[in-house]
């Protein structure tokens, strides 16, 4: 169980929802979907955080394994794809428990979708409660419904369990006004409004998952999942990536 510690109190946010993409688990030279080191790598950073007294919601996405949208194109109707997609998303939250309870962070993964063998069922009193009690809380399966990503999913839980940021873990370090992988005068922003997202049509989350968000106030921080201090700079209200709210 977590230590507390005066650096508690010290820390500006309590309860966050950590976003992180499927994709990012890839291995990008062989194509294995789950990567130890790359897992392990996001599972050190969590668990500095988790001893530091964060109560901690991660949404982890399935793209690694398969997606809903990508299954159209070879033959696979969409809902039938995007409940694939939700599957795909348990195999990555049960690799994401192993690997945290392996390094002593207390880990319960939860689904949308009821299957008892390998998870709890999602139910929202039972998520606040792992929370309060200081377990690392992983929401598998999206939202148990097709047509809603894990941006959407990520929006939901941090809604309903008051979280007071949802943490997106990207590839890049933050919000440009160009992709920066393909343009080298690509513009950060370090803040952004919401209607500043939509008015420059920033892909920062699905229109959903953002309209969530933008309706119940709940801020954004796109943050470089590949800097092994990004998540504890965030919480602590270090200055970094890009802030919507």
């Amino acid at each position: 169980m977590q230590a507390d510690s005066p650096a508690k109190r010290e820390l500006k946010y309590k309860r966050i929802i950590l976003k992180v993409s499927g994709e990012v688990l890839k291995n990008p030279e062989s194509g294995d979907p789950i990567d130890p080191e790359i897992l392990l790598r996001i599972c050190k950073q969590l668990k500095e955080i988790w001893d530091m007294g964060i109560e901690i919601g991660v949404v982890v996405g399935g793209g690694n394994i398969f997606r809903g949208l990508q299954g159209e194109g070879k033959g696979v109707a969409r809902t039938t794809g995007d409940y694939m997609g939700m599957l795909a998303t348990v195999i990555n939250s049960m690799a994401l428990m192993d690997c945290l309870e392996k390094l002593g962070v207390v880990t319960r993964v939860l689904s949308a979708i009821q299957m008892d063998a390998v998870a709890e069922p999602y139910i929202l009193r039972r998520a606040t409660r792992h929370l309060e009690r200081g377990r690392l809380v992983i929401f598998g399966a999206g939202t148990g419904n097709p047509y809603f990503s894990t941006d959407t999913t990520a929006a939901l839980r941090a809604n309903e369990v008051q979280a007071e940021i949802i943490l997106k873990a990207t590839k890049v370090d933050g919000i440009y006004d160009k992709d920066p992988m393909k343009f080298d005068d690509a513009i950060k922003y370090d803040e952004l409004s919401y209607m500043d997202c939509l008015a420059q049509r920033l892909r920062v989350m699905d229109s959903t998952a953002f309209s969530l968000c933008m309706d119940n106030k709940v801020p954004i921080m796109v943050i470089d999942l590949n800097d092994p201090s990004a998540i504890k700079k965030a919480v602590s209200g270090d200055k970094i990536g890009t802030l919507v709210h």
